[in-house]
Formats: structure tokens, C-alpha cells, sequence
């Protein structure tokens, strides 16, 4: 009972960190030089004077990925003893990709793109790569760690609509990566990042409300 409520703390932890991500994408995204939402990528936030609000951002989109990874394979491990198949080992290559993409976005704080129409310079050569890596981790993540919920008794009831999200994640993905340079670009990328974080968040709060309803109504938080 105690590891079920230390991870309930870890994934409210979790929804309040993607709470802060959109509150400070709206404060990055209304601080000059005022890119455009729909036309330009969201990593052109961390260039300006304000850039550090995004980078700030990076970093966490990158620490609340990460605390949802080692929550949710903190409560498969929990059932790793009731027998065979064991939810924690089927979820390693799902938990692997979310990682590159939470490690992934934490790298993208140090490495800031170029201000758009500009030579490319190392770091934003850096950051690109880096972007490919974290879009192809969270999307493909997601996907991954969705398949193996039948094994996972606490989240066979919500499979299809995480199935959804992720395969919505996957198909905003490639339409990025076709139109990153179109006049929709912008747009696209964010629509894919939010789906992934979205799915985060369903995820987080279905096993905050399965712990909550299991958990005896006096016992201590």
C-alpha cells in the first residue's frame, strides 16, 4: 500500500508539471519576439531575450517524463510478484523511448535552436538532432507502453483510449516532419507534443483515481 501511495504523490506530481508546461508555453508565447503559434516550431521560444522561459520549459517536460516512468514502473513492479506475465519487464522498451524523450527534452534546454532564417550553427545542429530523437521517442513510447496495458490489470480498461492518443501522437508526428517548414508547421508540432503530454496525463490521473478508489477512505496520505 505505501509504494501505491508514494507513486498516487508521484503522479499528481506529474499532472501539476504538465499543468506548469502549458501555463509557461502561454508566457513564452506572449513575450516578444512574438513567434507565431501556427507557423513556427516551438523550440524558436527558447531564442530571444525571453528564451529562458522556454528552456525552462525543456527542462520540465523532461523531469515530469521522467517521474512518470518511474511511477508507472513502480506500480508494475508491485505486481511483478502475483505471477507470470510480469507488467514491469513488459513495459522496459515503452519506458526505454519515453526516456529518450524525457532525457532528450532536458538536452534541448542546452543546446537552443537558431533564430529562424539563419545559418545553422552547432548547437542548433544539436538541437535538431536531438528533437528527431525526443518526437520519435514520445510518440513511439507511447505506442509501445499502450500495447502492454493488457498485462497491466490496473490499466486494461482505459487501452483504447490511450491507443487513440498515442496513435493520434504518431500520425501528428509524421504530418511534423512533412511540414516542418510549411506555413503550418507550428501548429502541427504542437497539436503531436501536446498529444503526447496528453496522454501522459490520462494515464497519470486513471492510476491516481484506481489508487484512490482501492486505497481504504482512513488511510494516511
Amino acid at each position: 500500500m505505501r509504494a501505491r501511495i508514494d507513486a498516487r504523490s508521484l503522479f499528481l506530481a506529474v499532472l501539476a508539471g504538465i499543468t506548469l508546461y502549458v501555463l509557461l508555453d502561454i508566457v513564452a508565447q506572449l513575450l516578444p519576439p512574438h513567434y507565431s503559434p501556427i507557423r513556427d516550431a516551438e523550440s524558436d521560444l527558447a531564442v530571444g531575450p525571453y528564451g529562458y522561459v522556454m528552456a525552462l520549459n525543456f527542462v520540465n517536460r523532461g523531469v515530469l517524463s521522467i517521474v512518470f516512468v518511474y511511477a508507472l514502473l513502480k506500480v508494475a513492479k508491485a505486481q511483478d510478484g502475483a505471477g507470470a506475465p510480469k507488467p514491469a519487464a513488459s513495459m522496459k522498451l515503452g519506458a526505454a523511448l519515453l526516456m529518450v524523450w524525457a532525457v532528450g527534452s532536458i538536452v534541448l534546454a542546452a543546446f537552443p535552436t537558431d533564430v529562424p532564417a539563419t545559418p545553422v550553427s552547432w548547437h542548433g545542429a544539436i538541437h535538431g538532432i536531438v528533437a528527431i530523437l525526443v518526437f520519435f521517442g514520445g510518440a513511439f513510447g507511447t505506442v509501445a507502453l499502450t500495447l502492454r496495458f493488457e498485462k497491466f490489470p490496473e490499466l486494461q480498461g482505459m487501452k483504447r483510449v490511450s491507443l487513440a492518443i498515442s496513435i493520434l501522437a504518431v500520425v501528428f508526428l509524421l504530418i511534423t516532419l512533412g511540414s516542418i517548414t510549411s506555413s503550418i508547421g507550428g501548429l502541427t508540432e504542437r497539436i503531436f507534443l501536446g498529444s503526447v503530454l496528453l496522454w501522459i496525463a490520462v494515464v497519470s490521473a486513471h492510476l491516481m483515481a484506481k489508487g484512490s478508489a482501492e486505497s481504504p477512505s482512513n488511510h494516511p496520505l
